[in-house]
C-alpha cells in the first residue's frame, strides 16, 4: 500500500474512533440524563406518597374532630336536660302526693284538674327523655341501681333480701339514672 492509502486508512480509523468516542459520550450523557430523570421521578413519587399520607391523616383527624364535637354537643344537651329534670322531679313528687290526698276528699273537679296538670307535666318530661324506673315489691335489690334507705323484718320468706317497699321513685334520662329509687329491704 502506498503512503497515501495508509494515511487515508489512518484518517478513516481516526474518524471512526472519534465517532465512536462521540457516540459513547452521547450514550453516557443519555444514560446520566436518564438516571437523573429516574432519580427525580423516585424523589417526586416519595414526596407524593408523603403528602398523600399527610392528607389522609389530616382528613382522619378532621373526621374524628367532627365526631367528637357532635358527641360533646349531644352530651351538653343531655346534661342541660339532666339539671332541669333533676330540679323538676320534686315537683312531680309533690303532684303525686297532692293527688293522693285529693282522692280522699269529695271534690272530683279539683282532683280532675290536678290530674290533668300532673299528666301534662309527666308527658312533657317523658317526651324529653325522662323515664320512671319500674320497681315493684319482691324485685331483687341491686346496689348499682337502688338506694336502700332501711331494712325491716320481711313480711314473708319470699321477700327476704328483696325490695319490700319503694319510698321514692327512681328516674332515668335516656340510659342515665338521674335519681336512684329509694327502697326498703326485707331482712
Amino acid at each position: 500500500m502506498s503512503n497515501k492509502e495508509n494515511k487515508d486508512k489512518e484518517m478513516n480509523q481516526e474518524l471512526q474512533d472519534q465517532e465512536y468516542e462521540s457516540q459513547n459520550t452521547d450514550n453516557q450523557e443519555e444514560m446520566s440524563v436518564e438516571k437523573i430523570h429516574e432519580e427525580e421521578i423516585l424523589k417526586l413519587s416519595e414526596e407524593v406518597k408523603k403528602e398523600r399520607d399527610n392528607f389522609l391523616r389530616l382528613f382522619a383527624e378532621f373526621e374524628n374532630y367532627k365526631k367528637r364535637t357532635s358527641r360533646e354537643r349531644i352530651e351538653l344537651f343531655s346534661t342541660a336536660n339532666k339539671e332541669v329534670m333533676t330540679v323538676l322531679l320534686p315537683i312531680l313528687d309533690d303532684f303525686e302526693r297532692g293527688i293522693q290526698e285529693m282522692k280522699k276528699s269529695d271534690d272530683n273537679a279539683l282532683l280532675q284538674g290536678m290530674e290533668l296538670i300532673y299528666n301534662k307535666l309527666k308527658n312533657t318530661l317523658s317526651q324529653k327523655g325522662l323515664k320512671v324506673m319500674e320497681i315493684e315489691q319482691g324485685d331483687s335489690f341491686d346496689a348499682e341501681i337502688h338506694e336502700a334507705i332501711t331494712q325491716i323484718p320481711a313480711p314473708s320468706k319470699k321477700l327476704k333480701g328483696k325490695i319490700v317497699d319503694v319510698i321514692e321513685k327512681g328516674y332515668k334520662l335516656g340510659d342515665t339514672i338521674i335519681r336512684f329509687p329509694k327502697v326498703v329491704l326485707g331482712n
